[in-house]
């Protein structure tokens, strides 16, 4: 059994905690803090350094997602986080820090790969689209299991709009929104990423996914969907199988 640290950075909550890399089970109870509300870089980082030393028995590289483009541990995007993330080197800004080897990936990528290995994607052949609805909105693309990293369709429009500024879970909680109305919210933006993509499948995931029942049902998509199986924490166990993986 082989276990590492997965971390996934949210525009609300930061959570951790030790997987099984080979089975994708979570090994202890996650560990939550509150994203902290200006959102800069030092500031998180001290925040992800309280949720590491709460597994102080978890040794090794560390996964930690990020909620925007990485490419090679270089944040390119930061919808929903301090506009200094961009241009950061956050694998080095973590490693240093945490005084172990860090890899920083997109959240929605690292929720993807969970789900294909070990949840809603597993053995699933064609175009399966993930779907991560929460502060933003989250995507990431497979063709036969294998990853299109960094595709940022949470930020396509909607009728002139940034589709996070409608059918995210902070876009509901905002404007008050009933599971009626919020579910129109969500077809209209899968219809739209079905008529780009025509993909075999949506998986939806992001703290939304585990109200699934109250708006699933009302949704009509020509693609099938199903809910991510490791929910919320799939971001989790992404981040911490991807690094364990690196070269």
């Amino acid at each position: 059994m082989t276990i590492r640290l997965g971390v996934d950075i949210g525009g609300t909550g930061i959570k951790g905690a030790p997987v099984d890399v080979e089975l994708g089970d979570l090994v202890a109870d996650r560990f939550r803090l509150v994203t902290p509300k200006k959102h800069k870089p030092e500031d998180v980082v001290k925040t992800v350094l309280q949720i590491v030393q709460n597994f102080p028995d978890v040794q090794g590289p560390i996964g930690v997602t990020f909620p925007g483009v990485v490419i090679r541990g270089v944040v390119y995007t930061a919808a929903n986080m301090d506009k200094t993330w961009i241009g950061l080197d956050a694998d080095k800004l973590f490693s240093d820090a945490l005084g172990r080897t860090v890899t920083m990936m997109n959240d929605a990528d690292a929720a993807g790969v969970a789900e294909m290995r070990f949840g809603a994607g597993k053995d699933k052949a064609g175009v399966v689209v993930m779907i991560t609805l929460g502060t933003g909105i989250g995507c990431a693309i497979f063709h036969d299991g294998v990853l299109l990293p960094n595709s940022e369709l949470g930020h396509i429009e909607i009728e002139c709009k940034d589709a996070e500024r409608v059918a995210s879970g902070s876009a509901r909680d905002l404007e008050k929104l009933s599971w009626k109305e919020y579910s129109k919210r969500i077809q209209k933006y899968l219809r739209k990423v079905d008529a780009l993509l025509w993909p075999d499948l949506f998986i939806i995931g992001g703290g939304v996914s585990k109200e699934a029942d109250k708006y699933l049902p009302d949704i009509k998509v020509r693609s099938p969907i199903h809910i991510a199986e490791l929910l919320n924490n799939a971001g989790i166990v992404g981040a911490a199988t991807l690094v364990e993986e690196q070269p």
